[in-house]
């Protein structure tokens, strides 16, 4: 039941957030993670390029990823999980290296910078990992490194956890934001790791169902 309830979680979680890059949309520079930015940056349209980027092949990437990890729904459909996996690569590709890019004029300076650059860098080698593991056939390989990436790729989902939680106990927002540059993707990546090395790398939301049983 808990093993259950926590795949719905992670689906739901991952498909409100995917669609969350559709509020920008109706949204000017005048509110929202915008209205934090210096106007010369707004004005720059490669910052702006970048900015959309991420955010909407970001929210592919969450929309694409999560079904992958449902055993029953994978084996029944390869094609289409293959049609994902792909969108899945591309999308990481691009959101990926527009971070990057962001990570350098991230609120709260060189922390920040570090952190989510390092989110970044990350992000774009476990994706490539995984896919590179595929076109070998190594299948569990593969998984373990679709596990990591994912994980990396659920920052966004947890950064907005955590932003309000930290905020909430008042923290200011620039000293919260600073420690979620960092706190939006370790304990991601630290939970994924014990999780393979507990179930005896053999990835999969079975596997982790398996280890709440």
């Amino acid at each position: 039941m808990k093993s259950s309830f926590l795949t719905v979680l992670v689906a739901f979680l991952a498909i409100l957030m995917g669609l969350y890059p559709l509020i920008y949309l109706g949204l000017d520079e005048s509110t929202g993670f915008q209205s934090s930015k210096l106007p010369e940056l707004l004005g720059s349209s490669v910052w702006k390029i970048c900015f959309y980027g991420h955010i909407i092949f970001g929210g592919l990437s969450l929309l694409s990823g999560w079904s992958q990890f449902v055993s029953k729904w994978r084996n029944r459909n390869l094609r289409l999980h293959r049609s994902l996996g792909l969108l899945y690569l591309i999308s990481v590709s691009l959101s990926g290296l527009c971070g990057l890019y962001l990570a350098f004029f991230a609120n709260g300076g060189l922390i920040s910078s570090l952190g989510f650059g390092s989110l970044a860098i990350l992000w774009l080698i476990t994706t490539w990992k995984a896919y590179q593991s595929i076109v070998a056939k190594k299948i569990e390989e593969h998984q373990r490194w679709m596990l990591r990436s994912y994980a990396l790729t659920f920052a966004a989902v947890t950064l907005r956890l955590w932003l309000p939680a930290l905020t909430g106990l008042g923290i200011a927002f620039i000293v919260a934001y600073k420690i979620i540059s960092w706190l939006s993707w370790v304990p991601n990546l630290l939970v994924v790791e014990w999780l393979i090395k507990r179930t005896g790398a053999k990835p999969g939301y079975n596997s982790i169902r398996a280890s709440k049983q």
